[in-house]
């Protein structure tokens, strides 16, 4: 395939909080958080979640030798409990770099992971991954240039532990992924504004809807209509809504699209498999 130019976006994970099997979940998928982003022949993975896993059986099929960049927003297992099982970090002739900008002064990005795959926790420890892994961690608000002609901009979100959000641009365009924040009630979120003014697609956390919301302060999560207020005030085009809540199955995740549809046409809501070009 011919991706010279092109910024192209498809989700293999769309949950929040926790993987969702089940024939409920089927139209939505039930995967955590990952994102599989191409800026031409550059690859950039957005989080390890559960959909992860699908993802390094895609690349090992594709391609001999993989070579990629993953950022994650935040270390909490939803968005890093696909990282044991990716395929393609256990191949030593791969080459990754991992990149969180959420953890410093007090911990470091691989200490973390490393953590997280220790007895009695988890049976293996991190050094099974035999790819090529460099671990990097930045400070948020820094603009990273991971590849030529990729720039990357950060921006601090509203989560417990801190999270990342990010701004991919490349050939033009540009996409924002925003996900696990919670916004205050009637006061928008100037910092995501800003990551997202004139966006081409504007990923958001959309874990509940506004009726939803106030049983779940402090979470560190938002709505759809939040989304929709964001992006209106932003300038963003395409909105799509992210980080499904578990309870939301497939009767609901319809009733929501449909809601959005007529809130702002065009916004989109997340689902496995689905890809993007703006």
């Amino acid at each position: 395939m011919d991706r010279a130019g092109k910024l192209t976006l498809k989700f293999w994970g769309v949950r929040g909080s926790i993987a969702c099997p089940g024939p409920d979940y089927v139209r939505y998928g039930g995967n955590t958080s990952c994102l599989e982003v191409r800026c031409g022949e550059h690859l950039l993975i957005l989080d390890a979640g559960t959909g992860l896993r699908m993802l390094g059986r895609s690349l090992d099929a594709e391609r001999p030798v993989v070579d990629a960049d993953l950022f994650l927003t935040h270390t909490h297992f939803d968005h890093v409990a696909g990282l044991p099982f990716f395929s393609s970090a256990f191949k030593p002739t791969n080459h990754f770099r991992f990149w969180a900008g959420h953890l410093l002064p007090q911990h470091r990005v691989r200490d973390v992971l490393c953590d997280m795959m220790t007895p009695p926790l988890f049976p293996v420890p991190l050094e099974i991954l035999k790819a090529d892994i460099t671990y990097i961690d930045f400070k948020v608000r820094e603009v990273l240039e991971p590849r030529p002609g990729v720039v990357i901009r950060t921006a601090p979100l509203n989560h417990p532990n801190g999270a990342t959000g990010y701004r991919i641009e490349y050939a033009g365009r540009s996409l924002c992924y925003v996900t696990d924040t919670e916004h205050v009630i009637g006061k928008t979120d100037e910092n995501i504004v800003e990551l997202v003014r004139d966006s081409d697609i504007f990923v958001y956390d959309s874990t509940y809807t506004d009726a939803e919301f106030s049983r779940f302060a402090g979470w560190g999560h938002s709505t759809w209509e939040e989304g929709v207020r964001l992006a209106d005030r932003a300038g963003a085009k395409t909105l799509v809504i992210f980080h499904h809540d578990p309870s939301h199955d497939d009767a609901f995740m319809d009733r929501v699209a449909e809601a959005a549809q007529k809130a702002r046409p065009g916004t989109l809501v997340a689902r496995e498999g689905m890809a993007l070009e703006p």
